[in-house]
């Protein structure tokens, strides 16, 4: 597929990540504006030459102290005083999101230059506790996360709601270790082969990601019990860890990619949509749907895809229903293998993605997606330039 593309079109530059730790590890004390300043201030340095002003910061986070994670995020990394930060909250699609946004301002003409992505520290996340009702003597309660939907509407967990995707939509537990199995040895391979290396930012000595298994087995992963009860399908082996780290880059024009000789991303279409919040692990079918028709493609022109693995059934049933070729999905490993820092995941796929279409003779489109609780769902379609 040739395209023309427009001087002022966003493109994605200098996409960079931290490595992915799992909760309680590695980044244990890191709050979340420590992993993102050192990536922010990275992106920032590879667009230096062109001269030009952050615009803005903008990142995805879902759980940090609040604040505005962004903006503290672009102080701690020096990016300077007149540096404005915003911070997104879309969840699992949150990091997408920002850059999203970022694509918009700079099409839009707002902005030239602007720094976005995700981040998260699910180990430093503070408690959260909901005030008792007036006149109530009911002590305060801990909750872990805010409701997705309002009283009266299906709010499930992620977790009983991926075991409700598998059953409804016919994803078999084989099918599910087979795909997490695939997830972490595509992801040790990826790792020795080196194909991480340039994307990573160390944080505090810290270079390589935390989770993925080598030599992780169906027998292995058939041991694993139902993580959520009963008949359930959905164990911790073929789900996602929960994680922390960061990951950021540059959205700027045509004009500035070509200036700066960066091989660089075009954002072709995106989509955002809202689906059923009692199957939330759906809601990416939709976007994706959406997400191409805008581009003007189909499902054959996409060449690399990158999907939030937070569960194998929930990947598999949108597969399924847009008719992706698997073989296009997550080709390196994905969050089943490497973790979900969930603000920051969204912004990993598409760090993710510039890795290997830039790596790869395949001039065939990029997709990246996420499907959110609560029922929405986000999909971004990408082409390489150079």
């Amino acid at each position: 597929m040739t395209r023309q593309i427009h001087r002022d079109a966003p493109v994605i530059v200098s996409a960079r990540r931290t490595p992915i730790g799992s909760i309680g590890r590695g980044f244990a004390s890191h709050t979340v504006d420590a992993l993102a300043a050192p990536v922010l201030a990275a992106v920032a340095d590879a667009v230096a030459p062109a001269g030009l002003p952050i615009d803005d910061v903008i990142l995805g986070n879902c759980l940090g102290p609040g604040g505005d994670v962004a903006r503290v995020s672009a102080l701690r990394a020096g990016l300077g005083l007149d540096v404005p930060g915003v911070t997104v909250d879309r969840q699992c699609g949150s990091g997408l999101d920002a850059v999203q946004q970022a694509a918009s301002r700079v099409r839009a003409g707002d902005a030239k230059l602007v720094i976005a992505g995700g981040a998260e520290s699910a180990s430093t996340a503070p408690w959260r506790f909901w005030p008792p009702e007036a006149g109530s003597t009911t002590p305060t309660r801990r909750y872990e996360r805010a409701p997705f939907a309002p009283a009266g509407m299906p709010d499930p967990e992620m977790g009983p709601a991926a075991d409700a995707v598998a059953v409804r939509f016919g994803v078999s537990r084989e099918r599910q270790d087979a795909w997490a199995v695939r997830s972490h040895d595509l992801a040790t391979v990826a790792s020795a082969a080196g194909r991480f290396d340039d994307e990573l930012v160390s944080v505090d000595g810290i270079g390589a990601d935390d989770r993925p298994r080598p030599n992780l087995d169906a027998r292995t992963l058939s041991r694993f019990r139902p993580a959520f009860g009963g008949d359930g399908t959905v164990t911790a082996g073929n789900s996602c860890g929960i994680s922390d780290g960061a990951a950021a880059m540059a959205v700027t024009s045509e004009t500035v990619r070509a200036e700066l000789g960066l091989p660089g991303l075009r954002i072709v279409a995106s989509a955002i949509t809202g689906s059923d919040p009692a199957l939330p692990g759906m809601g990416a079918a939709g976007a994706i749907r959406r997400a191409i028709d805008r581009a003007g493609a189909s499902v054959a022109d996409l060449g690399f895809v990158e999907l939030t693995e937070a569960f194998a059934a929930q990947v598999l049933a949108v597969s399924d229903a847009v008719g992706l070729d698997e073989t296009t999905i997550s080709g390196d490993g994905g969050a089943i293998a490497l973790g979900h820092p969930w603000g920051a995941s969204g912004a990993v796929l598409l760090v993710r993605l510039a890795a290997r279409m830039h790596a790869a003779d395949d001039a065939r489109l990029g997709l990246a997606a996420c499907s959110i609780g609560g029922g929405q769902g986000i999909a971004m379609i990408v082409e390489r330039v150079a």
